[in-house]
């Protein structure tokens, strides 16, 4: 009987250790996929940032184009008027 006993014991644990064993893996597994997918949102963040800068960087010179042109156009305003006053006061 005590052999018995000692072999359902034994048993019994490693019935117990495999289950923690498998919940361990199956955990393991779970942080994994979790961790791919953390991993692919920063590949398409870092993709979404590079777009962004580039559009960004275009805007800039856009921007930079149009001022150049607002300041071109404020100068032949300024001459044009100037050329009126002239011949208005004449």
């Amino acid at each position: 009987m005590a052999a018995e006993t000692t072999l359902r014991q034994v048993m019994d644990r490693l019935d117990r250790a495999l289950g923690a064993l498998e919940e361990a893996v199956d955990l393991r597994l779970e942080k994994e996929i979790d961790y791919a997918e953390a991993e692919e949102e920063v590949q398409r963040m870092n993709t979404d940032r590079s777009r962004l800068a580039q559009e960004l960087d275009i805007s800039e010179s856009r921007a930079e184009r149009l001022e150049a042109a607002n300041r071109e156009v404020s100068r032949r305003l300024v001459t044009a008027m100037e050329t009126i006053r002239t011949v208005l006061d004449r």
